[in-house]
């Protein structure tokens, strides 16, 4: 008999290591067999919720190991689900980024650019045209403006809700929303009013994106963390709500973010401008039917366009052909997905401010970002992508700035619209000079400014804006003149300095501001507009009516808001010119392009209002504020002209409700104020008068309201207020 050979040291090693690989080899086939058996014989046939969180980092999360809020609900999801732990967004903007989501499809091959002047094309295939084809039925609900109908984002959808409250067309679109609550309670009636669980729910909460105003019970947080808390108790609200329904625990629910937010990191506040990873790393969590392969977290990077052929194979719906996203299922049951290069872009810089577009590929390890001056980080030794290793290794660098090019090739900088040639003479007739026809198509990144080089040029236009919004006109101006004397090609700095001179009241500044924009973006559906509203104002009667005749030239079809604006400017400078004839062929012609148009009961009113014919005139105006209840941006003046009829009519109280709905949208309509004083006055409410008029003065330190201040209080027999009020120009800002 043979001696045994005695086992060598490292022996029980390799035992433990063949016996710990082979066990975890059982528990992926087990875990993928568990989730095959959930699946059952036959495909998921819902309900699905996706719940998409506007400008949530992934890093604010608990889910993620962020501990300066709470976040319970999401907590809860994420232990009944699967946490993707390095999930990535295609664009820093709302509208690119869902697009990407909902067509499976990266920007340049859905050709939504911006979340301004780009709309997915009609007929585009959707998540949701192809689940309704399906058998689902189909409801989005969406909380900004941005994502409204008209960007064509609801294509497939039975019922897409984008009610927005009225707002001023002096907020900035981006700032338009509604309530995440009001959007969830819109959500749960489409739920409760379908027959059975095989829905499609596609719920959009728009906090935490700027300005972060979280309710009072929040305020113990940072504002943008606060915010971070009521989409935790929507989300909350939203799982108790299927929990009653008996929908939970067979639902497929998926909660990610579009983009994310900078908060300072790498120098920006916001979002839209970089691709570093606090705005493009979103939070992914999906909560499995039977909550399959609860508490799991996934490694592996994933992407935005992965979302659709996932949840097409989980409903066992066919899948489009020619997609670049990969079914995620393998990974439920912790099997492996083929490694693939995750792209992203910001043309945000281009479009708005003439800088250079960026460009981003992400793989398990590095991240390269394209630019005037390339970037390359290690995801695993930086992740706060702090140490720029572009100029260490070449070989990387060279390997994925060659990958991102083979995969870019062809594809062009898309212009929002088209100026033709015909139109650039027109502008030319009328002064327009250095016209830029379209968008260069040409990539700008060795031509163009490098956005890290003017990152605080962005930032002093966004503290211009924080000015704005605390009522400080003059100093906001002062710092966009400077930025636009040396970054002339800024479109929005010149657009928004271009409105603030019209609440100053400087309104020939304001049509030449108007113009430079014109030039610098002749795609800008507003502009043209704009300008002719702004000579309008300034009584330049022939200049408002060609500009806005020229308007209607250049915008396109789906742009019915600023189409009916242009003919509301030819309407107004007939009425000026005492042709009711020609005023209501314009009124007409705005109905011609949008059936719903109030122009026409509205001209029929200011025709009645007038001719003094107040008692006439009221049946108008009211069937025209019916027209305008459903609207984002309501017509300003309208409840103005109504309230001064009511007035006109003695019935003040009726008025006074007109004059404050007036002001709750349009603050700075002096007219508003002073009709608002006017009424409180012949009530008998001095008191009430005088703070109209003083509120008017603090808002609208202007010569035309000094003026009318003025004018007011010497109708009321107050020579000493009126004095007072003439000499308010002359003190200053800080002693008022």
């Amino acid at each position: 008999m043979k001696p045994r050979k005695r086992p060598s040291k490292d022996q029980p090693a390799r035992r433990a290591s063949i016996v710990f690989s082979a066990a975890l080899a059982i528990l992926a086939i087990v875990a993928w067999a568990g989730w095959q058996f959930l699946r059952g014989p036959g495909p998921f046939d819902g309900p699905i919720i996706l719940v998409s969180i506007d400008t949530l980092r992934a890093d604010h999360l608990p889910a993620y190991g962020y501990r300066q809020v709470e976040t319970p609900a999401i907590d809860a999801m994420a232990a009944d689900g699967l946490v993707f732990e390095q999930a990535w967004a295609h664009s820093p903007q709302t509208l690119p980024s869902h697009a990407s989501l909902f067509t499976g499809r990266l920007p340049f091959e859905h050709g939504v650019r911006d979340n301004q002047g780009f709309a997915l094309k009609a007929g585009e295939t959707t998540l949701a045209g192809l689940l309704r084809a399906h058998g689902f039925a189909t409801g989005g609900f969406v909380s900004a403006y941005v994502m409204r109908q008209e960007t064509g984002i609801g294509q497939g959808f039975d019922v897409f809700d984008d009610k927005l409250p009225a707002s001023s067309p002096e907020i900035a679109i981006g700032e338009v929303q509604r309530d995440g609550a009001d959007t969830l309670a819109a959500a749960e009636r489409w739920l409760d009013a379908q027959g059975s669980g095989r829905v499609f729910l596609f719920l959009h909460l728009y906090e935490p994106h700027t300005p972060y105003a979280p309710p009072d019970r929040f305020k113990r947080y940072q504002p943008y963390d606060g915010e971070i808390a009521y989409d935790d108790e929507l989300v909350g609200r939203l799982i108790a709500s299927l929990k009653r329904r008996d929908l939970y625990d067979r639902a497929l629910v998926i909660l990610l973010s579009d983009h994310g937010e900078g908060l300072g990191d790498h120098g920006e506040a916001e979002h839209g401008l970089f691709l570093y990873r606090e705005t493009i790393q979103v939070p992914l969590i999906v909560k499995l039917p039977g909550r399959a392969g609860a508490g799991r977290r996934v490694s592996a990077p994933v992407q935005h366009i992965d979302l659709l052929p996932t949840v097409l194979d989980l409903a066992g719906a066919p899948q489009p052909a020619g997609l670049r996203g990969r079914v995620l299922t393998p990974v439920f049951g912790a099997a492996r997905i083929a490694e693939q290069g995750l792209y992203a872009e910001a043309l945000y810089s281009r479009y708005h401010f003439g800088w250079s577009e960026l460009y981003a590929l992400t793989d398990a390890r590095y991240r390269f970002i394209r630019a005037p001056r390339d970037e390359l980080y290690d995801q695993r030794e930086d992740p706060a992508e702090r140490r720029n290793l572009a100029g260490e290794r070449h070989q990387t660098r060279v390997a994925m700035r060659q990958a991102l090019d083979r995969l870019l090739a062809g594809s062009t900088i898309d212009a929002p619209a088209t100026v033709t040639a015909d139109e650039r003479e027109r502008l030319r007739a009328l002064g327009y000079v250095g016209m830029q026809a379209t968008v260069d198509s040409r990539p700008g990144l060795d031509t163009l400014p490098d956005p890290k080089d003017k990152v605080q040029v962005l930032e002093r236009y966004r503290r211009a804006l924080d000015a704005v919004r605390r009522g400080e006109f003059d100093p906001a101006i002062t710092i966009l003149q400077a930025i636009v004397d040396e970054n002339p090609a800024m479109a929005d700095v010149w657009n928004e300095m271009a409105g603030l001179l019209v609440r100053q009241g400087r309104l020939k500044e304001a049509a030449r501001a108007y113009k430079r924009l014109v030039e610098i973006a002749p795609h800008d559906p507003s502009a043209l507009v704009n300008v002719a509203q702004a000579l309008l104002q300034s009584g330049d009667l022939d200049g408002a009516r060609a500009q806005a005749d020229l308007a209607l030239t250049m915008l396109p079809e789906g742009e019915r808001r600023w189409r009916e604006s242009a003919c509301d400017v030819i309407m107004r400078v007939a009425l000026a010119r005492g042709d009711a004839s020609a005023a209501r062929a314009a009124a007409a012609r705005a109905r011609g392009f949008d059936p719903s148009s109030l122009l026409p009961p509205y001209v029929e009113g200011l025709i009645r209002y007038n001719a003094g014919q107040f008692g006439d005139a009221m049946p108008f105006f009211e069937e025209a504020l019916r027209l305008s209840e459903a609207r984002t941006f309501p017509t300003e003046d309208l409840h103005r002209l109504t309230g001064d009829t009511l007035g006109r009519l003695e019935r003040y109280a009726e008025a006074e409700q007109h004059f404050n709905a007036e002001l709750r949208v349009f603050p700075y309509n002096l007219r508003a104020r002073a009709g608002l004083a006017m009424v409180y006055r012949a009530q008998g409410r001095a008191g009430d008068a005088d703070r109209a008029i003083e509120t008017m003065l603090r808002l609208s330190p202007t010569p035309a309201s000094v003026a009318l201040a003025a004018q007011l209080w010497t109708m009321f027999g107050e020579p000493e207020k009126a004095e007072a009020a003439r000499r308010w120009r002359s003190v200053p800002e800080s002693r008022r």
